[in-house]
């Protein structure tokens, strides 16, 4: 019986389970509050961080991922100006 090494596992693994790896294994994303979908490549991560830098580092851990060929990282930081404005255009 042959055995496979790790590395022939991963690539065939469905791009959902591999992006779900990645983020899991960096230490600095927030899986709680984070999303994403995969399409054709495409990764879109969603959700809320708590600082730039996770947002930053959740990117990351996607770059290398086979099979990814494109990341929209749609993040949102707590507590930024941004989604201060963006909350009081819903009042």
């Amino acid at each position: 019986m042959a055995k496979t090494t790790q590395e022939e596992q991963i690539r065939g693994t469905p791009l959902d389970d591999k992006v779900l790896t990645a983020l899991e294994r960096s230490p600095y994303v927030p899986r709680k509050t984070l999303r994403f979908e995969t399409a054709e490549g495409r990764v879109t991560l969603r959700g809320v961080v708590c600082s730039y830098f996770q947002k930053q580092m959740a990117q990351e851990a996607l770059r290398r991922v086979e099979g990814v060929h494109e990341i929209l990282n749609e993040l949102e930081v707590a507590g930024s100006r941004a989604s201060a404005f963006r909350d009081a255009d819903y009042r």
